[in-house]
């Protein structure tokens, strides 16, 4: 996926990434896209729910997106039929906030 970013988005910077994603893939990163890739990680000594920075994005993200019932589950042969079902539930939300 980060291979099809490159000419995408020219002005990429930064990318964020979980704790899963170390170790190779931050110099691979580097090296083909000239990207910096920031893995954010939760702190060995907190217990419990603790909000990571940028990690809540995805989250709250996911979760306004699991609220149309077409992408509550995963019953689409193609996958352009999925993103274009996010990109029309984004579009909602926005359209939505801005008539506001």
């Amino acid at each position: 996926m980060i291979a099809l970013l490159k000419d995408r988005f020219p002005r990429l910077k930064l990318i964020w990434a979980d704790g899963g994603s170390a170790g190779q893939l931050i110099e691979w990163v580097a090296s083909f896209g000239n990207w910096v890739l920031e893995i954010v990680k939760r702190s060995d000594d907190q217990k419990g729910f603790v909000v990571l920075p940028r990690r809540w994005v995805v989250e709250r993200t996911f979760a306004w997106l699991s609220r149309y019932r077409r992408l509550s589950k995963d019953d689409e042969f193609l996958p352009e039929s999925s993103e274009a079902m996010i990109y029309i539930a984004m579009i909602h939300i926005m359209v939505r906030r801005l008539a506001k």
